[in-house]
């Protein structure tokens, strides 16, 4: 059993900042890519950025040159920042940890309830 849990999500104007930190727990051997993704009402969880253990990262196109995604292996931890922020960057964030079983290492995944981030004036 895994847990996630997210934090550092708020209300910001537009061109703020905020820096979104996601902490996984419990049974955490064997954690693999982990990454954020955001959902509006409506609309399809869409992924914003993921990052392997070994530190590969892959951004959405809407959020590259805004957006910087890392981690801390030892603390199991991933952080996103969020830079220049977009009233159409408002959404709630999850973060989601991949943990591959054993004996075959398929890959399960793990969601955290997500937190609210709001770009307003």
């Amino acid at each position: 059993q895994v847990q996630v849990v997210e934090s550092g999500g708020g209300l910001v104007q537009p061109g703020g900042s905020l820096r979104l930190s996601c902490v996984a727990s419990g049974r955490i051997s064997g954690i693999d890519d982990m990454g954020w993704y955001r959902q509006v009402p409506g609309k399809q969880r869409e992924l914003v950025a993921s990052i392997t253990p070994g530190g590969w990262t892959n951004y959405d196109d809407s959020v590259k040159g805004r957006f910087t995604i890392s981690r801390d292996n030892a603390k199991n931890e991933v952080d996103l920042q969020m830079n220049s922020l977009k009233p159409e960057d408002t959404a709630v964030y999850y973060c989601k940890a991949s943990r591959k079983i054993p004996p075959w290492n398929t890959l399960y995944d793990y969601w955290g309830q997500g937190t609210q981030v709001t770009v307003s004036s």
